[in-house]
């Protein structure tokens, strides 16, 4: 029988494996529904039974959907905040919050007026927001109604030109540049080219400016992400990988039909992600087993995210190994420098028995868990090789959330699995792989937690 502790940790590494993966989307095998029943069950009964370490979640790396499920949770049921945790909590809310890429933050704050949540922590979190934003002109002109359905939820009242922009009818002159141009490109064509991307091309059209024109005219104007949206209709564009996801490029790159050059974007970005985060922590002969199967293709919400993830894994271990320290298996061969596929069954124990043929000491499988080539098979295997070879280390990356177990599937018992959204979590991910593969006790995942919030806060400015 598992004591008080190590239910909680099983709790708690549960709950973190969905809140890395699961963005309430549809998967291959399941709808959208099942997912975010499932996830929100797991919200509910974590915030409830363990509060203080729920939020101490924001400071570990989850998903931006989950960080937005978990602010909101939060903020919805103040009253159960204990009082010696109130001002840690506010904290992790705050530096939550500006975690957020803009347009999520201000969904999010457009879901908390939907929702009803309008507690006084609540008005001061999105006042707070609000009065310490860097541009937020910019932001007026980028996400106008939700920044003032914002304020009236929050009770704000902006003074100067932006209380006019955001309520006002823009009959008057601003004397802030983008607010004026904004105001402008109403009725001037040469103003459209001035203004963010995605407010320009609700103009363009307006003013008879071509798709083709309006990029030849935004230049250096476009974010990175929209660089890459727009890569493949104008060659004026310059894509800059290493500024960029490297499961984005991934899943971009598996777009198109016959890549060329595209190619070496993943392993300019995968180089950055490593200057980033420092050298793997990996020893030995390192082999993926990397899944390529037809559920790798994803759903229509997340199209080939799977196999993105398992490339983008497969560039990361190039890029941090050297070459005789490394091989990738994938579960429907491909011949070097190609792309991969989604084909065929999920056959991952033949090359599980490659890898270790090849010498492997360590294996990372990156796949969904839906074995079925035939299904069961994995685990006989893994329990035959690991008395082969007493040394040898699985880890099991899986990108999909099952709702249907409140978890991500695993292979085997003698091997426990990691969510992972993004291979550029990949680092965090081997670090974190101690206390979910069961050499680490509550105590040790407590205190793990706490440096993490303790480094988040200080990152923010909310320490």
């Amino acid at each position: 029988m598992l004591s008080a502790d190590e239910v909680a940790r099983e709790d708690l590494l549960t709950f973190l494996n969905a809140a890395f993966v699961s963005t309430g989307q549809a998967e291959f095998l399941t709808g959208g529904d099942e997912q975010r029943l499932g996830l929100g069950f797991l919200h509910e009964y974590v915030r409830g039974n363990y509060r203080r370490l729920y939020a101490r979640l924001l400071a570990v790396g989850v998903n931006h959907f989950n960080v937005a499920q978990i602010i909101i949770g939060l903020l919805g049921s103040g009253r159960d905040t204990p009082d010696d945790f109130r001002s840690e909590e506010n904290a992790l809310l705050h530096a939550g919050l500006r975690s957020l890429p803009p347009q999520r933050a201000w969904k999010l704050m457009a879901r908390l007026r939907r929702e009803g949540v309008n507690n006084r922590r609540t008005r001061a979190l999105i006042r707070d927001y609000i009065t310490e934003h860097p541009d937020l002109a910019f932001h007026a002109v980028k996400y106008r109604r939700k920044m003032a359905g914002a304020m009236r939820h929050a009770h704000l009242h902006p003074g100067g030109e932006l209380a006019d922009f955001l309520f006002g009818d823009h009959k008057a002159p601003f004397a802030t540049p983008i607010l004026e141009r904004y105001r402008q490109a109403r009725f001037s064509k040469s103003a459209v080219s001035e203004l963010p991307f995605s407010v320009a091309q609700g103009l363009a059209a307006k003013h008879g400016i071509s798709p083709d024109e309006l990029l030849k005219s935004m230049g250096n104007r476009l974010t990175e992400r929209e660089r890459l949206r727009v890569a493949g209709r104008s060659d004026t564009v310059e894509v800059r990988p290493e500024k960029l996801s490297l499961t984005e490029l991934a899943g971009y790159v598996l777009g198109i039909e016959t890549p060329r050059d595209e190619i070496g974007w993943l392993a300019a970005s995968a180089r950055a992600v490593l200057a980033r985060t420092g050298p793997l922590p990996l020893t030995g002969r390192v082999a993926a087993v990397l899944d390529n199967s037809f559920s790798s293709s994803g759903s229509r919400e997340k199209r080939r995210r799977p196999l993105a993830v398992a490339w983008g894994v497969d560039q990361l271990l190039r890029a941090g190994l050297a070459d005789h320290d490394y091989r990738a298996f994938w579960t429907h061969p491909i011949t070097e420098g190609a792309v991969p596929r989604p084909r065929g069954q999920t056959n991952l124990t033949e090359r599980l028995i490659d890898a270790l043929e090849w010498g492997a000491t360590t294996v990372l499988v990156v796949s969904d868990g839906a074995e079925n080539d035939p299904p069961g098979v994995f685990h006989a295997a893994l329990e035959g090789a690991s008395r082969i070879v007493p040394e040898l280390y699985v880890l099991h990356l899986n990108p999909v959330f099952d709702p249907q177990e409140l978890q991500v599937s695993s292979l085997s018992p003698l091997t426990r699995s990691i969510g992972l959204r993004n291979a550029e979590d990949l680092p965090t991910a081997l670090g974190f792989a101690r206390y979910v593969t069961g050499h680490g006790d509550l105590a040790e995942l407590e205190a793990y937690l706490e440096r993490r919030v303790r480094d988040f806060l200080e990152a923010t400015g909310h320490a």
